[in-house]
């Protein structure tokens, strides 16, 4: 994710939206391997179905995620807000719940999504540590 940070903020939506799609895949295939290790399919068509939707689903998050906040950085007048971020969890959220079919999902996946997207661009700008021992 390196090179998404590197990236201005409301520039080269298509190399942003490419990275996002990217690592939601990824997060997809990962998370369905563990899906399948806990709860093995009967059939190897079932797995591959399971996988496949999973790791589909969780690359349409990224693509959704990617492309919102690029478009919202370049539509406001503010393209380094983080409100833009949380634009873009909500965005993916609302796909969350339309793909659950259910609304409570679709409005707890918004504001879950674009609360940890806000964090992400506030922590990114302020210099946050996410992991390793807290300086003094």
């Amino acid at each position: 994710m390196a090179d998404y940070w590197d990236i201005p903020e409301g520039t080269d939506c298509g190399r942003k939206t490419w990275l996002t799609t990217r690592l939601g895949a990824i997060l997809g295939l990962v998370g369905s391997a563990y899906r399948l290790t806990l709860f093995p399919s009967e059939t190897a068509l079932g797995a591959f179905q399971r996988a496949t939707t999973g790791t589909v689903t969780m690359a349409t998050l990224g693509a959704v995620f990617g492309v919102t906040t690029c478009l919202s950085a370049q539509l406001r007048d503010n393209p380094e807000d983080p409100k833009n971020y949380f634009i873009g969890g909500c965005a993916s959220g609302a796909i969350w719940g339309a793909r659950a079919h259910s609304f409570a999902t679709g409005t707890a996946a918004c504001v879950g999504l674009g609360s940890a997207a806000f964090l992400a661009k506030i922590g990114k700008k302020e210099g946050w540590r996410w992991l390793g021992p807290p300086e003094l």
